[in-house]
């Protein structure tokens, strides 16, 4: 007889949307602003100190035809 169990989980992705169309690309004062709130709601969102050190991998940042990308992703049982 087999034995097994099962669960759904839900990953919620948060992303902040940075323009960075052509010619010109993105400012640096808007990738820092964006980059600052997305660590900053890391660390509210997992209990940490404002002070905390975030993992390397904590944010991702992906870069599409017009746009800068800056995620995480939590996971909870749904």
């Amino acid at each position: 007889m087999a034995t097994y169990s099962t669960r759904t989980v839900t990953t919620i992705r948060r992303e902040w949307i940075v323009p960075a169309a052509d010619p010109w690309g993105a400012c640096i004062g808007d990738i820092n602003a964006a980059t600052a709130i997305a660590c900053r709601t890391y660390r509210e969102e997992r209990g940490l100190p404002a002070d905390a050190p975030l993992a390397d991998d904590a944010l991702r940042f992906r870069v599409t035809d017009d746009e800068i990308v800056i995620s995480f992703e939590t996971e909870q049982p749904a």
